[in-house]
């Protein structure tokens, strides 16, 4: 008797949950509708990236800048960067090198002062960060220097090198009044596993499908980690980025108060990417954990901006710029993958199943979706044809079947980001280092690409 109440009490929750399938499905096509036509923006982005950026004349001063770089145990790498900086055809007295040895067991801090840097040593188990780091920096900085004895800061990781013109180009948008201008990341160990070419390819991308149309429409695109310069106005009060992803929450901060993030074309710095599979899942589950906590913490700010503007901007055009900029960056925030993943399991795994009221509705719910992904994974395959073929110039010479193999691995790096973003809202994430060992030098890599 007690079983078959339960029964009947559980049949009629399955029916009512059933009951609001045709509505929540209605609700569901129109958000996604909605959706879409908010966002088609993002498609004319892709077709003007291929063809535009925003084009830098010559800059008439030479400002003076200083580079920080935050640095644990990278002895290995970090004479190469220095060494790529010294290497600048930009003259040497506009430029002061920084580093802050963070926590470290090696001699990064003995290199770096070898290759004449300013070092800084810090030991703090509790906060370990990359941005408590940079904040440990400038207040040194500030207590010895004053931070706005510079114009601006560079902020490199210790495994980046830089093409010889890197700051001359940099300079060119920093003298044209831009006051946060990122820059052409590429990878210097591009060929050396497939998972390092995933990582290759998405920087491409991103600087093909979001850096380049924005730089050319004056709009702001966004900070990722580093190869990047800001003006000195922004740590007159310190650095206050600490979180897991500082860069996202600088970017939001820039955009709320009114700045925007330029891009350089021309700048081309190099980078180090993960060729194990342990530490790139560890990197990406700390980047989702850190763009959830960036849309908590900034979405509201950017979300008002859009409506009450800033007192900065004056006129209708540069206020509606604004506006669409915060808007734009909002949309970067957004953790899209995960709403449409609630909303998928809500509706259609739930309330459809109920409505149908059989097993055979959840299976084909749930092959469905595996096949839309398997599209979505083709699809994939070609951007990556498109981004090898067009930025060849930029990318070192490899043999035509790595670049084969490159094109059918790289879908996963979206993969691992979505599912990485689920774990994210549960899991406790702490920073931890990432390590570099490659010996390439910007020599090398002066031979290996193509121009």
């Amino acid at each position: 008797m007690f079983w078959d109440s339960v029964c009947e009490i559980l049949a009629d929750i399955v029916k009512g949950l059933g009951s609001w399938y045709p509505t929540a499905n209605s609700i569901y096509q129109t958000v996604g509708t909605v959706i879409k036509y908010i966002t088609i923006y993002q498609t004319i982005y892709f077709i003007l990236g291929i063809f535009f950026t925003r084009k830098f004349k010559r800059a008439k001063k030479m400002h003076k800048y200083a580079v920080v770089i935050a640095a644990r145990n990278e002895e290995s790498v970090i004479g190469n960067l220095l060494d790529s900086i010294s290497k600048q055809d930009y003259p040497s007295e506009l430029l002061t090198v920084f580093v802050v040895a963070d926590n470290c067991t090696d001699n990064t801090a003995k290199v770096a002062r070898s290759h004449g840097a300013v070092c800084y040593e810090r030991f703090d188990n509790e906060h370990k960060t990359k941005g408590f780091a940079l904040q440990y920096l400038f207040s040194q900085i500030e207590k010895d220097y004053g931070t706005d004895f510079v114009e601006g800061y560079f902020v490199f990781d210790a495994d980046n090198l830089l093409k010889s013109d890197y700051i001359s180009r940099m300079n060119d948008s920093f003298d044209a009044g831009e006051k946060i201008i990122t820059s052409f990341r590429n990878t210097k160990n591009f060929d050396e596993d497939w998972i390092a070419s995933t990582y290759a390819l998405h920087w491409i991308r991103s600087a093909r499908t979001n850096h380049r149309p924005r730089s050319f429409l004056h709009l702001s695109t966004n900070i990722q980690g580093t190869g990047f310069l800001f003006d000195s106005l922004f740590v007159k009060d310190g650095w206050k980025y600490t979180s897991l992803t500082e860069d996202r929450a600088f970017t939001a901060d820039a955009v709320v108060m009114g700045y925007r993030v330029s891009y350089n074309d021309e700048a081309v710095f190099y980078d180090e990417q993960p060729v194990s599979l342990k530490i790139a899942l560890r990197q990406r589950l700390r980047w989702a954990k850190g763009h959830l906590l960036a849309f908590v913490e900034s979405g509201p700010g950017l979300f008002l901006n859009i409506f009450r503007g800033n007192p900065r901007k004056k006129g209708f055009a540069e206020g509606a710029i604004h506006r669409f900029a915060s808007y734009d960056t909002l949309v970067q925030l957004t953790p899209r993958s995960l709403i449409g993943l609630i909303k998928w399991l809500f509706v259609f795994v739930l309330l459809k199943t109920c409505y149908k009221g059989a097993i055979l509705t959840l299976i084909l719910t749930v092959w469905y979706r595996i096949h839309y992904r398997l599209k979505m994974y083709v699809k994939s395959i070609f951007i990556a044809v498109y981004l090898f073929f067009i930025e060849h110039r930029r990318i070192k010479k490899m043999p035509w079947y790595k670049m084969a193999l490159y094109c059918l691995t790289w879908p996963t790096f979206d993969i691992i980001g979505r599912y990485s973003t689920y774990v994210a809202l549960f899991k406790k994430v702490t920073w931890k280092p990432i390590p570099h060992n490659s010996k390439v030098n910007i020599d090398d890599l002066n031979k290996s690409i193509k121009n």
